[in-house]
């Protein structure tokens, strides 16, 4: 995919809406009840027959904070009852201990990644013993093949921590920044030291950790264009090799804690966009290159290197490294894509202890995907990770005829082509720098579950 990236407000205004993220195909809100843990020992069991069983990824959900952070939308828990977090520990052992032994012992792990919530609400030992569990269940692949990375807030993290996570086996870590102006961070009720976080970063990079994330937020509370410009030149000269840059979502009707952010605080739709664009164009400026949706990296960075050897995927974790694999999640709410199945634990607490301590998996829905959604799974990757799409790589690799079975589609294209978006021919679409920062609107014109159209039974059954 060609890195030019042109940033257009007025496309993104005529097509600003809310829309799937594309972290899967279909998406979570397509998962059904009917797909529960005796579903997912079986799509277990179905991996391990493929000739050439896929690597493994893990990931394991850490709910718990010692404080609400009032924007946050995550799964997480507010507490600081060590108690707690022990029992919590101790039923996420046990399901490791439990789904582990059904996955062959030569699938090697490549990716794990801890989530949350804080993971680093653990104690270093906890972690320790979490990944040694890890370690003892799982066949985890060489050290320098290895993808494995830990959520920090730099809050509640020490210096000398950091060597402790890097001997326990991370090689990345994310830290959550969302930004360095003094009012926005009390306006959002997350207080922390700048001079704390260079310190932070520069211990992961003497420590040996390959890459280094900053999470950041625009459109918070009290944020202004010269506050955030700030915030950029401070991320600019820490020079992280990743960046995630996440639009906030004040949605207190789902979310308590953001009841307490005022309104009158946060900045018009009209702001919010300005503050975009200067995230955008600022980092592009500082040599960052865009990988897609929220995601900047370095151009030595394994991600931007995977984009540009065709290994980049896009799952529950957002752009990742590792394309061939099964994902496993462990821990509350935690989601699973093993093989054509999806799979989500229970999401509050007592439901997901009680089926773990039970011996039951914790899998309250999910779904076993037909061909249809795997030709359009491919064809939404493809777009959101590469930026292109071959119609003839599409058509051969699933026995259809790509003009009769995208009809449709095909008939939405030249709507984005005239606005600049992509540039289409007979057998092909290519996203042109208008249209980079507008990924999900190209792949949602492929999303059959968006009301729009439906499938025609004699195409559906093209698909092999």
């Amino acid at each position: 995919m060609s890195q030019a990236t042109l940033f257009d407000p007025d496309l993104i205004r005529r097509y600003d809406g809310v829309g799937p993220r594309y972290t899967s195909y279909p998406t979570a809100p397509q998962f059904s009840p009917q797909f529960g843990g005796t579903e997912l020992l079986k799509a277990i069991a179905e991996s391990n027959e493929d000739p050439i069983p896929r690597a493994l990824s893990l990931y394991a959900h850490i709910p718990f904070c010692f404080s609400p952070c009032f924007y946050c939308g995550c799964n997480r828990i507010i507490t600081r009852d060590a108690g707690k977090k022990q029992d919590y520990l101790e039923t996420l052992l046990k399901e490791i201990r439990m789904l582990a032994p059904l996955f062959d012992r030569d699938r090697e792990v490549v990716q794990l990644h801890l989530g949350g919530g804080t993971p680093n609400s653990l104690e270093i030992g906890q972690l320790a013993e979490l990944m040694q569990e890890f370690a003892r269940n799982f066949h985890f692949a060489p050290e320098r093949e290895r993808d494995f990375s830990i959520e920090i807030d730099p809050r509640t993290v020490d210096v000398a921590d950091i060597g402790a996570l890097r001997a326990i086996g991370f090689n990345r870590v994310s830290l959550g920044i969302q930004d360095f102006d003094p009012q926005v961070q009390q306006a959002i009720n997350r207080l922390q030291d700048t001079d704390r976080i260079r310190d932070i970063f520069n211990a992961c990079k003497a420590n040996g950790f390959g890459s280094v994330n900053f999470d950041l937020i625009y459109g918070l509370p009290m944020q202004n264009t010269e506050t955030f410009a700030a915030t950029l030149a401070t991320v600019a000269r820490i020079r992280p090799d990743r960046i995630a840059l996440y639009s906030y979502a004040h949605m207190p009707e789902l979310f308590k804690a953001q009841n307490k952010i005022n309104v009158l605080t946060l900045p018009d739709p009209e702001r919010k966009l300005a503050l975009f664009q200067l995230a955008v164009e600022t980092l592009m400026a500082e040599g960052y290159v865009y990988i897609g949706m929220d995601h900047f990296a370095l151009p030595g960075d394994e991600l931007t290197l995977a984009q540009a050897s065709g290994d980049l995927h896009r799952n529950f974790m957002g752009y990742t490294t590792r394309k061939q694999t099964d994902l496993v999640g462990f821990g509350v709410s935690a989601i699973s894509q093993i093989g054509d199945c999806y799979a989500q634990n229970a999401k509050d607490l007592p439901a997901w202890t009680s089926r773990v301590q039970a011996g039951k998996p914790a899998t309250v829905r999910g779904l076993r995907t037909n061909n249809d959604d795997r030709i359009r799974a491919d064809v939404i990757q493809s777009i959101m990770c590469q930026g292109s799409l071959h119609f003839d790589a599409v058509a051969r690799h699933y026995g259809i005829v790509f003009a009769d079975y995208f009809r449709e589609e095909l008939e939405q294209l030249p709507a984005l082509a005239e606005d600049g978006l992509i540039a289409l021919d007979a057998t092909s679409l290519t996203v042109l720098p208008r249209g980079r920062l507008l990924l999900r609107v190209i792949a949602s014109r492929f999303d059959a579950y968006l009301p729009k159209k439906t499938i025609p039974s004699e195409l559906l059954s093209q698909a092999r």
